[in-house]
């Protein structure tokens, strides 16, 4: 598994790498953003891919495919409420909550996930970045509770 995650690693951020040389400088704003996630905290560490789209300026989905230790594989998609910071031009603070299933070996999770979390998209540049606290409620097959949860974006915003 620690072979499959650092392959990902170096996938993610050679893509990231090329796409960026493509790229042209873009403002402070984004449509879609799309890059690596990094799920941190209490248990497993889960490292994937994650897309973030706005169809309005507050209103974004938040989508991660994520590899974890023991060959589980998560799958999570959030509604987030999206809000500028005053004075602080690429900084913004977000909200939101979505389902994620995780798939074991031989079962599978449901979980409910509220985030909270800061954003900066860098101003000229075509980099994203996001830290965000993400709890993890699961309720299905048993129920359980992980605050100690946290999220880390890195990503290529178009």
């Amino acid at each position: 598994m620690k072979r499959k995650l650092l392959s990902l690693i170096v996938v993610s951020l050679c893509l990231s790498t090329s796409l960026f040389a493509q790229s042209r400088a873009s403002g402070t704003s984004y449509r879609t953003a799309a890059g690596l996630r990094v799920d941190v905290g209490d248990g497993s560490t889960g490292v994937g891919f994650n897309v973030k789209h706005f169809f309005t300026t507050t209103g974004a989905l938040d989508a991660s495919l994520l590899f974890f230790e023991g060959d589980v594989v998560g799958l999570e998609a959030e509604y987030e409420y999206n809000a500028n910071i005053p004075n602080a031009p690429g900084l913004k603070w977000y909200a939101g909550l979505g389902p994620q299933l995780l798939f074991g070996n031989d079962d599978t999770a449901i979980a409910i996930r509220p985030v909270v979390g800061l954003e900066y998209k860098i101003p000229n540049v075509p980099l994203n970045f996001g830290f965000d606290w993400r709890p993890m409620f699961v309720v299905s097959p048993d129920t359980d509770t992980n605050a100690g949860r946290f999220g880390l974006s890195f990503r290529y915003a178009f």
